[in-house]
């Protein structure tokens, strides 16, 4: 299967923690299961464990950020996203500070960890901030390339890491570029636009719809915000039907992001992919993906449906 993102993660920290001696790191005491460890084993005088106190993780990397380092702040999503919300909000989006808030254990694949620990809303509530960019990676790949162009944005971003192993579904060669969609699979019919883990069922029902002679394009949206609107625009106008697949509800989230788009543009038909207003529960991803209705044979249902 490959690595997990979070893994990918930590290991991206210490190979540019090793070009820039400005990058520090920071934790809530769940350095082994955000993989931050790794950074700390390397770079001790760099790290910091700020206990169970998620406001004072984003609080003292905020004052890092005034100084001149570039902070990584990690916990999980639902701490992080849901506990912090207002010291992220007014000490690090309002002023506009350098901090990336990189929250692994996302969505419902956190799985038997259960709905209290699945955090389906912080997209939501992350890209409704001012000066926050949103960045989704997909594949332990697109990870180390999306860490990369953290470092170089002077102000916050949020980083959404998932928890399981996932196989590289990108092109190691491609440049990456933040606000830029990323077309896998050309296609005539439909267009299918996925982010996170999300895009590999994508790229499953891409071959479920071929067998069908259904020919459905894939878009990676890595960035939620700056949404790639020129992207969004060209397919709204060359495709009858959009879905959307997300890992997180389908308030506020992808669905929402390309919807406001083409809202004010004679549209193609949208569908939205995700998770219902409803919170999730304990069980292997796998289960949970199949009972929330967002694994491939999910999305050629929809597509068939909707065509």
């Amino acid at each position: 299967m490959g690595k997990s993102i979070r893994e990918a993660y930590g290991e991206s920290l210490c190979e540019f923690g090793k070009i820039n001696e400005k990058i520090v790191v920071f934790d809530a005491d769940l350095a082994n299961a955000t993989q931050t460890i790794k950074f700390k084993q390397m770079f001790s005088d760099r790290f910091y464990d700020l206990g169970i106190a998620e406001n004072n993780l984003f609080g003292t990397a905020a004052a890092f950020a005034r100084e001149g380092f570039i902070p990584f702040a990690s916990t999980f999503a639902i701490f992080g996203a849901g506990r912090a919300y207002e010291i992220i909000r007014n000490s690090i989006a309002y002023t506009n500070l350098n901090v990336k808030i990189a929250l692994t254990h996302a969505g419902l694949s956190v799985g038997e960890d259960g709905g209290s620990h699945q955090s389906i809303e912080d997209i939501a509530l992350m890209r409704v901030l001012p000066n926050m960019t949103v960045l989704v990676p997909c594949d332990p790949l697109e990870t180390k390339k999306i860490i990369e162009a953290a470092i170089k944005i002077d102000g916050p971003v949020y980083i959404r890491l998932a928890r399981p192993e996932c196989p590289n579904l990108v092109d190691v060669n491609k440049k990456f570029e933040v606000g830029r969609g990323d077309i896998l699979r050309e296609g005539k019919d439909i267009c299918i636009i996925a982010c996170g883990l999300m895009v590999k069922e994508a790229l499953e029902a891409h071959t479920l719809l071929s067998n069908e002679n259904i020919n459905a394009a894939v878009v990676n949206m890595h960035t939620i915000k700056p949404i790639d609107r020129e992207l969004l625009l060209n397919i709204n106008k060359n495709y009858r039907l959009i879905v959307t697949c997300e890992e997180h509800s389908v308030i506020g989230g992808l669905g929402s992001a390309v919807a406001e788009v083409i809202a004010e543009e004679p549209h193609a038909k949208l569908k939205m992919i995700g998770i219902k207003d409803k919170f999730g529960h304990s069980g292997k991803p796998n289960e949970l993906f199949k009972e929330y209705g967002i694994t491939s044979t999910d999305i050629v249902k929809v597509i068939k449906e909707n065509i």
